[in-house]
């Protein structure tokens, strides 16, 4: 099976569980994608074939500071025309060489690798969608129909200019979606009105709706990580509440604002809670003692010795705090952060507070009620619940191993070869 992936670590990490899980049964695995940038995000060994180096501007532009800025819809905007279009563009050649030289009997793309369903349906292949956020999965642009229109129209174009034929949506695979969460935490309103009921329910607290068969809702799905920095265990306070303050990978320089606001909060607490907090030191202030600061923090190692997490509601980080129960403070900063903090409100497993405007009151509010009010504990304990039951990697390497194998790609015969517009230049 081959992985096409986007240079971003939160959609790399679910597909190196599941890799490892497929390995463990005796299937082939690699993946395709930006290698300067993948490189250092899979296992030592991995078989990497790069597309997209050369022009790809995805990961890089996704961490200037003109994104930084942006917020809303002016932020999705950029994200589609300046990184993911771009991206689907340089990738395709280098797509349709790893599929020539790996022959794999199926792809599983990532949402935002738009090249590999295209390269999929040029060779005939079936596809999975590794979906690593779920909202796409509820339909977010509802209440922008205008935003989901010009995104529709932006996909299409890209289609077109790429040969492929119209007519469907390269970020929902009609074979199989690996969903990374459960309607726990997303809820039940499925994608589109009258889609069939799916047969599992995600777990306890997750309830049979109105998704399609083939969404496979498996949970979030932890592999392997790169070794990270040293961290200072033992300065871990046993007396307190322990809170993990993080804006993930990309959002972190973006924290000019919301670190003092952090800091205040942390003082107001100080008696009852050892905040840490994750931050560039040029950014993170002047940290007191009672606080713990590092740049980077061994996150899944850390979460089981803490009591709440306080973050961007970057996808990856809130499943993983609800993997362990912990309930959450949300502050979204842009894209499908907001989506995914209106669920973990509405699930009752943390409270939303704002970004742009964070004030320390209104973070110290919100900790204290995540500490104190056993409620949310329950609510991200039941989502932790249904997390564990749908069974993360070997779920996906479950339905993977389910889908029909695909004609084995060879060399491109006469008018089976992808068009020059297919290929790239």
């Amino acid at each position: 099976m081959l992985f096409v992936v986007p240079p971003l670590a939160g959609h790399v990490n679910p597909t190196v569980a599941v890799a490892a899980e497929l390995t463990a049964r005796g299937h082939q695995v690699a993946w395709t994608g930006p290698a300067a940038a993948l490189t250092p995000l899979l296992p030592t060994g991995s078989l990497l074939y790069a597309a997209g180096d050369r022009d790809a501007a995805g990961g890089q532009e996704l961490s200037g500071a003109r994104w930084r800025d942006l917020r809303g819809i002016a932020a999705l905007r950029f994200l589609w025309a300046e990184a993911l279009i771009p991206l689907a563009r340089a990738m395709l050649p280098g797509v349709h060489a790893a599929v020539e030289a790996f022959r794999p009997d199926i792809l599983v793309t990532d949402q935002q690798a738009l090249a590999g369903p295209v390269v999929a349906r040029r060779h005939g292949l079936p596809w999975a969608t590794s979906a690593t956020t779920s909202a796409e999965i509820v339909r977010p642009f509802d209440d922008f129909p205008k935003v989901g229109e010009w995104v529709s129209q932006r996909i299409a174009a890209l289609l077109a200019e790429c040969g492929a034929p119209g007519g469907w949506d390269p970020r929902f695979s009609p074979h199989l979606v690996l969903i990374f969460s459960t309607p726990a935490l997303i809820g039940d309103d499925g994608p589109e009105e009258g889609a069939a009921t799916h047969a599992q329910d995600g777990g306890p607290g997750g309830v049979a709706g109105r998704y399609p068969p083939h969404y496979a809702f498996v949970g979030p799905a932890f592999g392997a990580r790169p070794a990270g920095a040293d961290f200072p265990w033992r300065r871990l306070d046993p007396g307190r509440a322990r809170v993990l303050v993080s804006l993930g990978t990309l959002n972190r320089a973006a924290g000019a604002r919301f670190y003092p606001a952090v800091l205040r909060a942390a003082d107001a607490l100080a008696d009852r809670a050892q905040l840490i907090l994750a931050a560039p030191g040029d950014r993170a202030g002047d940290i007191p003692p009672h606080m713990l600061h590092q740049e980077y923090v061994p996150q899944l190692q850390l979460l089981p010795h803490l009591d709440a997490v306080l973050c961007h509601g970057g996808h990856n980080t809130v499943c993983e705090a609800l993997a362990y129960g912990l309930p959450l403070v949300v502050a979204p900063v842009r894209d499908d952060q907001p989506i995914v903090a209106r669920q973990v409100a509405e699930a009752g497993a943390g409270v939303r507070v704002r970004f742009g405007r964070a004030r320390a009151d209104e973070l110290h509010q919100a900790l204290s009620a995540v500490l104190d009010d056993p409620a949310h504990r329950r609510a991200a304990r039941r989502i932790q619940a249904s997390f564990a039951a749908a069974g993360g990697a070997a779920t996906a390497a479950d339905r993977l191993e389910k889908l029909r194998p695909g004609p084995r790609p060879g060399p491109s015969a006469p008018g089976t070869a992808p068009t020059d517009n297919e290929k790239g230049p």
